[in-house]
């Protein structure tokens, strides 16, 4: 069984890009984009990550944190974001764990693209798994899911 709007997101605690910690309970009082993707330097992902970096500002419009999470560890992590200057983290869930909490994980444990929206009192007001993962959720749909949040 896994979350869905309306939810209690589950908390986390990760490491992430720079050697920072992240947990989702810090966030407590905004609202938080949170992107599960399938792998660094891919090309999906790398599409998708460099689009949701280029229209940052959107996102901080409205008071969103963007947080990027997938299984590889974090020394790929430092590469992929410093090849492309990401100005969001990306956070290492090397064992699928937290993927597994929000039920990202497809058959045989791939992880899919998936993408949830958390208000600023941590409830799920917003949420995609893709099922084959070749595109990705377009800015103005999940800032538009971060206003509605706000205004639930």
């Amino acid at each position: 069984m896994s979350v869905g709007i309306g939810d209690k997101a589950p908390d986390f605690t990760l490491t992430g890009t720079g050697g920072s910690t992240y947990s989702l309970e810090s966030y407590r009082g905004q609202a938080v984009v949170l992107v599960f993707y399938p792998g660094d330097d891919t090309p999906v992902c790398t599409k998708q990550l460099n689009t949701y970096n280029n229209d940052l500002a959107q996102f901080d419009q409205v008071g969103a944190q963007v947080l990027a999470i997938s299984a590889q560890d974090l020394a790929s992590h430092d590469k992929f974001s410093g090849k492309h200057g990401f100005k969001f983290p990306l956070l290492a869930d090397t064992d699928k764990a937290i993927a597994g909490l929000y039920g990202t994980l497809g058959p045989l444990g791939f992880p899919r693209r998936s993408v949830f929206v958390i208000d600023a009192n941590g409830i799920i007001r917003y949420a995609h798994r893709a099922i084959a993962g070749l595109t990705y959720r377009p800015v103005n749909e999940l800032v538009d899911a971060v206003r509605n949040a706000q205004t639930a």
